[in-house]
């Protein structure tokens, strides 16, 4: 492809796993999320809640100065805390809808467009799981709508070294959308490169399967085939680090999906962000930088 690829995508970087230091929500967030807004390669910022409400209104004030969209991820919330939306005990399940209903009350303060929510642990029960998660993520997009957010369900493996999500396959996560878009026509599912391996999907597929509903894309990279790798199972290692599944190559095949489905084209230019997280006494800067090359040299062959 000639043009740049700024003309069919808005180029984004998922900044609590660049700066795995602020996933929790703490950390030097200001800082390092200027370092992204201030390269004008980036369109869009997906970031942790904010703990403290000072950062939040920070957060807020810099995404608008920078004209730059921000995301909100509530799963390293979910995973802190062990919250599972698909939950087979009730009061759990509650305690998962009520921690993501603050996650999304801070990414309203933080100004952000959409929050990212992951399902609960796959369970032998997957029938009556899928009813239980399309229960807690109606009740999610409500309170999401009435802020003004979309609600956004991003697929995860269901290997055992892997997140073991019940969401999980992408034709699970179509069949909970399907259900869900009656009443909530925002809704939306994410798919993510790095997580095409470990879930046994190629990208063809995992886009074509997601369909209409697909709203966001993730690119990076994984380990899967050797359990002394520092990255095994889903820790987004640097594109083409050794022992790794994705590169350029890769890239290029899953950009080929989005351009032929239309979700990447001049008039919607969807979301594409990185999600690539320094490995032991890497640079998150240089590891950044080596995305965009990767995406550039991808790009050009699609």
């Amino acid at each position: 492809m000639n043009e740049p690829v700024q003309c069919y995508t808005r180029v984004g970087i998922v900044h609590f796993m660049a700066y795995p230091e602020c996933m929790g929500g703490e950390g030097p967030v200001i800082e390092t999320l200027m370092k992204v807004i201030e390269d004008p390669f980036f369109d869009v910022v997906e970031m942790a809640p904010a703990a403290d409400p000072a950062v939040r209104r920070e957060v807020a004030r810099r995404v608008s100065e920078a004209r730059v969209e921000l995301s909100v991820g509530a799963q390293p919330v979910q995973l802190a805390r062990g919250l599972d939306l698909n939950h087979a005990d009730s009061q759990e399940r509650e305690r998962a809808v009520s921690a993501v209903r603050e996650c999304i009350d801070h990414a309203a303060e933080m100004g952000a467009h959409s929050v990212m929510v992951m399902s609960g642990k796959a369970c032998p029960d997957r029938e009556e799981a899928l009813t239980r998660l399309i229960g807690s993520i109606s009740a999610l997009c409500e309170h999401a709508a009435a802020r003004g957010l979309r609600l956004v369900l991003e697929t995860f493996d269901q290997a055992p070294f892997g997140k073991n999500c019940l969401i999980g396959p992408t034709s699970d996560a179509a069949c909970v959308a399907d259900a869900v878009r009656g009443a909530h026509p925002d809704f939306g599912l994410a798919i993510d490169l790095s997580h095409l391996p470990l879930q046994e999907e190629v990208p063809e597929y995992a886009v074509r399967t997601a369909g209409i509903w697909l709203a966001h894309a993730h690119i990076g990279n994984c380990a899967m085939d050797d359990p002394a790798h520092e990255a095994y199972g889903d820790q987004h290692p640097r594109f083409g680090a050794a022992g790794t599944r994705n590169d350029a190559a890769e890239l290029t095949e899953f950009l080929r999906a989005l351009l032929h489905c239309g979700y990447l084209s001049r008039e919607r230019r969807g979301i594409v962000s990185f999600e690539v997280r320094p490995m032991r006494g890497e640079s998150p800067e240089a590891v950044i930088a080596g995305s965009k090359r990767t995406l550039i040299a991808a790009w050009r062959d699609v």
